[in-house]
């Protein structure tokens, strides 16, 4: 993703070339997965964290080419917007405490760069939307000068047009245009990438896809965008809407959103959703390797760079490393509060997949794709007050249940997968005690944003000077990396 490229104009031929790469890529990953003990390997875990810098204000500071540079840190990478960085964390074996030790990178690294950030008035922020942004720190100004992120910025207007729309319900619905698509960087997350072997892919990527609405359900951590109070995950339909490159036009055939939940379940490997990003998207960046190089070759670049501009919310990862792998990349979950509720809201997600899966064949069939789909939207709208459906334990029909007590059910779901996976009890003590005191409480990260503003009961907007104070008290308890549900109003 972070590579950059080095053109931002394409010819017809480019598009053309592009396109047969991808192909032969296609039939290159087809013949791979059909080795026998390809891409098997200990199982493992690993994570992108997207940030956010802030002056002593809490207002963007851009920043982030500096701050990259003074790190010097090759994990450390720039985001399109100048004023966020994006942390390609370690990944660690399942065997090796990979919950403990991602929890423990991610506050080591956020406190060299915090360190950093002060020598020069500012701070970093994991939050999944800013709440200070105003719309004037968008556009051309604020992004970072890459020719990737130029390009990549050129091929979605050239098939927009200007004015992508964002239309947003809640307390205070929003409704705006934007004539790029920088909105998009107002999104910040926490990605997390699970090592998979392909004979298990279709299942466990199935399974994470049904649990991910309940898992978001207790995440939620981004409830307001330019001081309107939207959805518990604002994030989701704004990321969808600032890059929607289809036109309005109800009578024509539309491509499916380059932002989904997917078109439906893995019927058998991982090959599907390969095929399916080649075959429904045109290509962005069409840029070819120098050489086609070796048939034989592991690298399959043109395929991992087309992969990169489809943003499915669980989207499947092939990589050459370690003889070749493929992982699951989640990336729906969002930055903060903290460390600690990060990483428990990884564990509580691969926990409730792996927990499930080994029944995935019986109950998969009551859960029909276009109702997990439903599940998804409505818990990154309601968080844990959402209604969802979901199969009764022993029965082959869905029944529309609360989210908290879906979470709740959950729970010794994820335990039971989380200890089949190796994880030690006292790990998954932590990070599920995590998720269990949130639910207890009822206090999420964007629940705790919107009780500092006086929010949802007051009809009227809290102004800038209400959403700093909130952010640098939110700034505060985020350092502790004492988890969101004991924070205090």
């Amino acid at each position: 993703m972070g590579t950059d490229i080095h053109t931002v104009q394409f010819s017809t031929a480019d598009y053309q070339r592009f396109s047969q790469r991808l192909e032969a890529n296609l039939q290159r990953l087809e013949a791979l997965l059909a080795v026998p003990g390809f891409g098997e390997g200990p199982a493992s875990l690993g994570a992108e964290l997207e940030l956010y810098v802030v002056d002593g204000a809490g207002r963007p500071a851009h920043l982030n080419e500096e701050l990259q540079a003074a790190a010097g840190d090759e994990q450390l990478t720039l985001e399109l917007n100048r004023y966020n960085l994006e942390y390609n964390l370690s990944p660690v074996a399942v065997a090796d405490s990979p919950f403990l030790s991602l929890e423990e990178e991610i506050c080591r690294k956020l406190g060299t760069l915090r360190q950093l950030a002060a020598q020069r008035d500012a701070l970093v922020v994991p939050i999944g939307i800013l709440p200070t942004l105003q719309r004037d720190d968008f556009g051309p100004a604020c992004m970072t000068p890459k020719r990737r992120f130029a390009a990549l910025v050129e091929q979605l207007i050239a098939r927009r047009g200007r004015h992508f729309t964002i239309n947003i319900n809640g307390q205070h619905p929003l409704q705006l245009a934007m004539d790029d698509i920088t909105l998009e960087g107002a999104n910040t997350s926490f990605q997390v990438h699970y090592r998979v072997a392909p004979e298990r892919f279709a299942d466990v990527f199935n399974a994470i896809q049904a649990v991910t609405p309940l898992a978001l359900a207790v995440a939620g951590n981004s409830p307001t965008l330019f001081g309107h109070s939207l959805w518990q995950e604002t994030r989701i339909p704004l990321f969808k809407q600032s890059i929607d490159t289809r036109l309005p036009d109800r009578y024509a055939w539309k491509e499916p959103a380059r932002v989904n939940f997917g078109q439906g379940w893995v019927r058998r490997d991982a090959l599907e959703l390969f095929a399916e990003a080649v075959r429904l998207y045109q290509p962005l960046l069409p840029v070819c390797a120098e050489e086609a190089g070796d048939p034989a070759s592991l690298e399959l670049r043109e395929l991992q760079l087309h992969q990169s501009t489809v943003w499915l919310w669980n989207r499947p990862v092939y990589d050459a490393a370690a003889g070749g792998h493929l992982r699951v990349e989640m990336r729906a979950l969002p930055a903060g509060p903290t460390a600690a509720d990060m990483v428990a809201n990884a564990a509580f997600l691969i926990g409730m997949a792996e927990g499930l899966q080994p029944g995935l064949q019986r109950w998969l069939p009551a859960l029909p794709f276009s109702i997990a789909e439903h599940n998804f939207y409505r818990a990154v709208q309601e968080g844990l007050a959402a209604r969802l459906v979901w199969p009764r334990p022993q029965q082959t029909v869905c029944e529309e249940q609360s989210a908290a007590s879906l979470v709740a059910d959950m729970l010794p779901v994820a335990r039971r997968g989380l200890d089949a996976i190796g994880i030690a009890g006292t790990e998954s003590d932590r990070y599920l005690g995590i998720i269990e005191r949130r639910l207890a409480t009822g206090q999420t990260g964007a629940r705790w944003q919107l009780a500092h503003l006086g929010q949802p009961e007051s009809r009227t907007r809290p102004d800038l000077t209400q959403l700093s104070a909130m952010l640098e008290a939110y700034r505060l308890r985020s350092e502790t990396n004492e988890p969101v549900a004991e924070w205090p109003q």
